[in-house]
């Protein structure tokens, strides 16, 4: 089974829907999509800005998406004790969660006690538990870190989602902290991310990224990717995002 996630098109936080150059890429996410063989279901994310992402790619195929409350975006605001204000867990300086080994370990950076103290662990736990959901209605049982094969199958099921929750799928999925994802990945707007199963021994299934973050449909029609999700390559950079 293969596994696509699509991140939203360019927002408009405002008004939780697409800019312009949002509406744009989630023209051309269509016609990369419209293009794959086997999409068994889509799957979106209640908020308005994957809504409106996914429609194109559901009006090109006459299909229909449902609607999963688990995949909005990640929703854990926390008090960050580097900068004193309240901001989403995935936007920590290096210089401060850098310096927590228990932030790298798929497990511990959960019951540390600001994460605690503000139930991130237990939202990730909603989205762990959510996908797992998902997962087996498709065929695959979660059984520790592996999957029984309980269907084995090439389906493609497709998610339209958000940056932050990806990070917690993807880390449940190979085992990993979404800590380090948060900070050490970046996916663009309607960026898209594949994985596949690999059963190597009957019936015990894992998955593996095959792709992450791609924009090669943005590329193709020459457009460069949103700058929304990154943050300056130089500090002496004023035209792009600090904090």
């Amino acid at each position: 089974m293969k596994l696509i996630i699509v991140r939203h098109g360019d927002p408009d936080y405002e008004h939780d829907a697409l800019t312009d150059t949002g509406k744009i890429e989630a023209k051309l996410t269509a016609e990369r999509l419209k293009a794959h063989p086997g999409i068994a279901a889509f799957y979106v994310s209640p908020l308005g800005r994957a809504q409106a992402t996914a429609q194109y790619t559901l009006d090109a195929l006459g299909r229909e998406a449902e609607t999963l409350p688990w995949l909005r975006e990640f929703h854990a605001p926390i008090l960050h004790p580097d900068t004193g204000d309240v901001r989403v867990p995935w936007d920590w300086l290096p210089g401060y969660w850098t310096t927590e080994p228990a932030f790298y370990d798929k497990d511990k950076w959960a019951q540390t006690e600001i994460m605690r103290e503000y139930g991130v662990g237990d939202e990730a736990q909603r989205v762990y538990e959510g996908l797992d959901a998902v997962l087996a209605k498709h065929g695959y049982v979660r059984e520790g870190m592996v999957y029984r094969a309980e269907k084995p199958n090439t389906d493609t099921i497709v998610f339209f989602c958000h940056f932050g929750v990806e990070c917690v799928m993807l880390a449940h999925l190979i085992g990993a902290s979404p800590m380090v994802l948060w900070h050490g990945l970046c996916a663009a707007p309607t960026a898209i991310t594949v994985l596949s199963t690999e059963e190597r021994r009957a019936g015990i299934a894992s998955f593996r990224i095959n792709t992450f973050g791609d924009t090669g449909h943005l590329y193709a029609a020459g457009r460069e990717p949103s700058f929304s999700a990154r943050f300056c390559e130089t500090f002496g950079n004023t035209a792009e995002r600090h904090d």
